[in-house]
Protein backbone atom coordinates (compact mmCIF):
# COMPACT_ATOMS: atom_id res chain seq x y z
CA UNK A 1 0.00 0.00 0.00
CA UNK A 2 1.80 3.31 -1.00
CA UNK A 3 0.15 6.68 0.58
CA UNK A 4 1.34 10.62 0.24
CA UNK A 5 0.23 13.77 -0.49
CA UNK A 6 -0.68 15.22 -3.97
CA UNK A 7 2.50 14.66 -5.92
CA UNK A 8 4.43 12.62 -4.04
CA UNK A 9 4.67 10.01 -6.43
CA UNK A 10 2.52 7.15 -5.27
CA UNK A 11 1.40 5.94 -9.38
CA UNK A 12 5.03 5.99 -10.48
CA UNK A 13 6.01 4.33 -7.30
CA UNK A 14 3.40 1.85 -7.02
CA UNK A 15 4.15 0.91 -11.31
CA UNK A 16 8.09 0.45 -9.87
CA UNK A 17 6.60 -2.16 -7.50
CA UNK A 18 4.48 -3.68 -9.37
CA UNK A 19 6.48 -4.36 -12.49
CA UNK A 20 9.61 -5.58 -9.78
CA UNK A 21 6.98 -8.18 -8.15
CA UNK A 22 4.74 -8.89 -10.52
CA UNK A 23 1.78 -7.65 -8.94
CA UNK A 24 -1.18 -5.71 -10.19
CA UNK A 25 -1.53 -1.89 -9.43
CA UNK A 26 -4.71 -0.75 -8.43
CA UNK A 27 -5.04 3.16 -8.69
CA UNK A 28 -7.50 4.70 -6.62
CA UNK A 29 -8.00 7.35 -8.92
CA UNK A 30 -9.65 5.62 -11.80
CA UNK A 31 -12.06 4.31 -8.76
CA UNK A 32 -13.01 7.65 -7.23
CA UNK A 33 -13.48 9.62 -11.23
CA UNK A 34 -15.44 8.17 -14.03
CA UNK A 35 -15.08 9.34 -17.45
CA UNK A 36 -15.38 12.95 -17.61
CA UNK A 37 -13.99 14.13 -14.48
CA UNK A 38 -17.59 12.47 -13.13
CA UNK A 39 -17.07 11.70 -9.48
CA UNK A 40 -18.44 8.15 -8.21
CA UNK A 41 -20.62 8.63 -5.23
CA UNK A 42 -19.24 7.80 -1.56
CA UNK A 43 -20.88 4.56 -1.51
CA UNK A 44 -19.60 3.17 -5.14
CA UNK A 45 -16.35 4.39 -4.48
CA UNK A 46 -16.18 2.35 -1.24
CA UNK A 47 -17.68 -0.85 -2.76
CA UNK A 48 -15.19 -0.52 -5.79
CA UNK A 49 -11.97 -0.15 -3.21
CA UNK A 50 -13.28 -3.07 -0.69
CA UNK A 51 -13.85 -4.95 -4.10
CA UNK A 52 -10.24 -4.53 -5.55
CA UNK A 53 -8.94 -4.74 -1.67
CA UNK A 54 -9.82 -8.13 -2.18
CA UNK A 55 -7.91 -9.46 -4.46
CA UNK A 56 -5.19 -11.94 -4.04
CA UNK A 57 -2.47 -9.94 -4.72
CA UNK A 58 -1.91 -5.73 -5.03
CA UNK A 59 -0.13 -2.69 -5.02
CA UNK A 60 -2.84 0.07 -4.11
CA UNK A 61 -1.58 3.81 -4.79
CA UNK A 62 -3.86 7.02 -3.34
CA UNK A 63 -5.08 8.20 -0.28
CA UNK A 64 -8.88 7.41 -0.70
CA UNK A 65 -8.93 7.05 3.26
CA UNK A 66 -12.43 5.46 4.07
CA UNK A 67 -10.99 2.39 3.20
CA UNK A 68 -7.74 2.45 4.70
CA UNK A 69 -7.80 0.64 8.29
CA UNK A 70 -9.12 -2.76 6.32
CA UNK A 71 -6.70 -1.87 3.57
CA UNK A 72 -3.80 -1.37 6.18
CA UNK A 73 -4.65 -4.58 7.84
CA UNK A 74 -4.53 -6.26 4.66
CA UNK A 75 -1.36 -5.07 3.31
CA UNK A 76 2.51 -6.79 3.58
CA UNK A 77 4.01 -3.27 4.11
CA UNK A 78 2.52 0.57 4.19
CA UNK A 79 5.19 2.66 2.45
CA UNK A 80 4.51 6.40 2.92
CA UNK A 81 6.05 8.81 0.28
CA UNK A 82 6.65 11.56 2.71
CA UNK A 83 7.89 14.18 0.51
CA UNK A 84 7.88 18.65 1.30
CA UNK A 85 5.46 20.99 -0.24
CA UNK A 86 7.72 22.82 -2.80
CA UNK A 87 9.18 19.48 -4.36
CA UNK A 88 5.41 18.40 -4.46
CA UNK A 89 4.02 21.75 -6.13
CA UNK A 90 6.74 21.62 -8.64
CA UNK A 91 6.23 17.74 -9.36
CA UNK A 92 1.99 18.74 -9.89
CA UNK A 93 3.80 21.61 -12.37
CA UNK A 94 5.87 18.59 -14.12
CA UNK A 95 3.08 16.58 -14.53
CA UNK A 96 0.75 18.58 -15.89
CA UNK A 97 2.97 20.06 -18.35
CA UNK A 98 3.45 16.25 -19.64
CA UNK A 99 0.30 15.20 -19.51
CA UNK A 100 -2.25 18.18 -20.02
CA UNK A 101 -4.97 17.70 -22.15
CA UNK A 102 -4.58 13.94 -22.28
CA UNK A 103 -5.45 11.68 -19.90
CA UNK A 104 -2.48 10.39 -17.54
CA UNK A 105 -1.87 5.89 -17.50
CA UNK A 106 -3.12 6.10 -13.35
CA UNK A 107 -6.30 7.91 -14.53
CA UNK A 108 -9.55 6.71 -16.38
CA UNK A 109 -10.24 7.78 -19.72
CA UNK A 110 -11.64 11.19 -20.88
CA UNK A 111 -10.19 12.77 -17.27
CA UNK A 112 -7.19 15.09 -19.01
CA UNK A 113 -5.19 16.56 -17.19
CA UNK A 114 -5.22 19.82 -15.57
CA UNK A 115 -4.44 22.69 -13.40
CA UNK A 116 -7.72 22.80 -11.56
CA UNK A 117 -7.22 26.18 -8.77
CA UNK A 118 -9.47 23.98 -6.20
CA UNK A 119 -6.91 21.07 -6.03
CA UNK A 120 -3.83 23.29 -5.87
CA UNK A 121 -6.15 24.73 -2.88
CA UNK A 122 -6.90 21.23 -1.79
CA UNK A 123 -2.59 20.42 -1.91
CA UNK A 124 -1.69 23.77 -0.05
CA UNK A 125 -5.17 23.64 2.92
CA UNK A 126 -4.04 19.87 3.63
CA UNK A 127 -0.76 19.45 3.74
CA UNK A 128 0.07 19.70 7.82
CA UNK A 129 -3.21 17.79 8.43
CA UNK A 130 -3.01 14.97 5.98
CA UNK A 131 0.49 14.56 7.32
CA UNK A 132 -0.30 14.26 10.73
CA UNK A 133 -3.15 12.20 9.57
CA UNK A 134 -0.38 9.53 7.52
CA UNK A 135 2.02 9.79 10.38
CA UNK A 136 -0.53 8.90 12.99
CA UNK A 137 -1.35 5.96 10.67
CA UNK A 138 1.91 4.75 10.46
CA UNK A 139 2.39 4.46 13.69
CA UNK A 140 -0.37 2.62 14.50
CA UNK A 141 1.15 -0.47 12.58
CA UNK A 142 3.17 -3.19 13.73
CA UNK A 143 7.28 -2.81 13.41
CA UNK A 144 8.39 -3.59 10.28
CA UNK A 145 5.14 -3.23 8.02
CA UNK A 146 5.45 0.40 8.44
CA UNK A 147 8.49 2.87 5.18
CA UNK A 148 8.34 6.29 5.64
CA UNK A 149 10.53 7.89 2.36
CA UNK A 150 10.98 11.58 3.30
CA UNK A 151 13.34 12.23 0.05
CA UNK A 152 14.10 11.49 -3.54
CA UNK A 153 16.93 9.59 -2.58
CA UNK A 154 15.25 7.15 0.05
CA UNK A 155 12.37 6.26 -2.66
CA UNK A 156 15.38 5.82 -5.46
CA UNK A 157 17.22 3.59 -2.75
CA UNK A 158 14.10 1.54 -1.46
CA UNK A 159 12.78 0.88 -5.14
CA UNK A 160 16.60 -0.25 -5.99
CA UNK A 161 16.48 -2.64 -3.27
CA UNK A 162 13.58 -4.50 -4.44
Amino acid sequence: MVIGAPGSGKSTFAVAIGDRLGLPVIHPDRIFWQSGWVERSRADCCALALAAEGEPAWVIDGNFSPTWPGRMARAELVVWLDLPLPLRLWRILRRWARWRGRSRPDMPANCPERLDPVFGWHVLTTARPSRKISAASMQGLPAGKAQRLGSCAAIAGWLAAV
